[in-house]
């Protein structure tokens, strides 16, 4: 099976998680790859050269479309791809007609089908995803859910000293891009009112300096690590006593399945994704969105019930297992791409003999 994927995503974020994780995956699982990718990230690029996969790069200008649809063009040619996967919405917009049968939209969110106009198979997370790609008109039979997944075994926990934390405090972690979505202003007028509790921000974005005058003007700046972007996400899990998610908007959020796979009790607030599969008081604790008193009960609860703490953590690791495993990934995504492939052979063979 050979599998190329077209990814012209931001520097990080959590859909780049999922990309660079797939690929890692596929690779575990013997799947012939090839990139074509901004290079705008490192680590990705590093991690391709460590597995032996090969990358064009390309900058998926909105305008002058030109080049990028040479390097597309030219790395279909010169990998022959069983299947092509273009992650997101701006990536999809460079799909080219002529490989249609074989080309698969992946939705990490809510898109328009035009932005896939060219890709015969859809893919999204989340049943509420694979409700709105079938609504658009896409036949059922060719759309699907490809579940995410997560591996942190053995993952050595960062050191408390190194982020000045007491190694006897709570801690509370959130992975998240700072955007107003993410309902990190909601975390920290929740963490005023939970003094013996630390947290942990990893992610970067637009609105820092706003989440850092927030905190000092709360009187908790002493007790908030603002980390930046982390692509040791495995190892914040590992230290971190507690997983805060309280995103107003997450079409999945894979911080669910994250803080699940870390066997670490969950909050999160009923976005659309972790609404879909958090269940309160079995995997997690799933609050309203928005609400900081109910975050602030959460919290405490979480802190000051171990019997909570340990049933949230068995039910994740529940929902972990049967989902959201390495092992099920890549059994559902070669079954899948197995699908793309025949229908393409079949499709490409009656076209050619035509």
């Amino acid at each position: 099976m050979k599998v190329m994927h077209v990814m012209a995503g931001a520097d990080t974020g959590g859909a780049e998680n999922i990309f660079l994780e797939s690929v890692v995956g596929l690779a575990d699982a013997g799947v012939d790859q090839y990139v074509v990718t901004r290079p705008n990230n490192d680590f990705r690029l590093q991690t391709f050269g460590k597995l032996s996969i090969p990358v064009s790069v390309a900058n998926f200008h909105t305008y002058l479309r030109g080049a990028t649809n040479k390097a597309i063009a030219s790395s279909i040619e010169r990998f022959k791809p069983d299947v092509i996967e273009y992650w997101m919405g701006r990536a999809g917009t460079f799909a080219p007609a002529r490989s249609q049968a074989r080309n698969v939209a992946w939705y990490g969110g809510y898109y328009k089908l035009s932005r896939f106009k060219h890709c015969d198979w859809h893919v999204g997370l989340t049943p509420d995803l694979l409700r709105h790609i079938v609504e658009q008109g896409v036949p059922d039979d060719h759309a699907t859910i490809i579940h995410t997944y997560a591996d942190f075994l053995n993952a050595k926990p960062t050191a408390r000293s190194t982020l000045d934390t007491p190694a006897d405090r709570p801690v509370f972690l959130a992975l998240a891009r700072l955007h107003v979505k993410k309902g990190l202003d909601v975390l920290l007028d929740a963490l005023r009112d939970v003094p013996e509790a630390y947290c942990w921000i990893a992610g970067d974005g637009p609105i820092r300096k706003e989440l850092e005058a927030q905190a000092r003007l709360n009187g908790i700046e002493d007790r908030v690590r603002f980390l930046g972007w982390r692509d040791d996400r495995d190892r914040l899990l590992a230290a971190c006593d507690i997983v805060a998610f309280p995103s107003r908007y997450e079409p999945f959020g894979t911080v669910t399945v994250d803080a699940w796979a870390a066997k670490k009790p969950l909050i999160a607030a009923a976005s659309q994704g972790p609404g879909a599969f958090v269940k309160d008081g079995e995997n997690g604790l799933l609050i309203p969105i928005n609400d900081v008193e109910a975050l602030t009960t959460a919290m405490q609860r979480m802190i000051n019930e171990p019997d909570l703490r340990a049933r949230c953590v068995a039910g994740g690791t529940r929902s972990f297992n049967e989902l959201f495993t390495k092992e099920v990934f890549n059994r559902d995504s070669l079954a899948f791409y197995e699908r793309v492939k025949a229908y393409a052979d079949n499709k490409e063979g009656v076209t050619a003999s035509a």
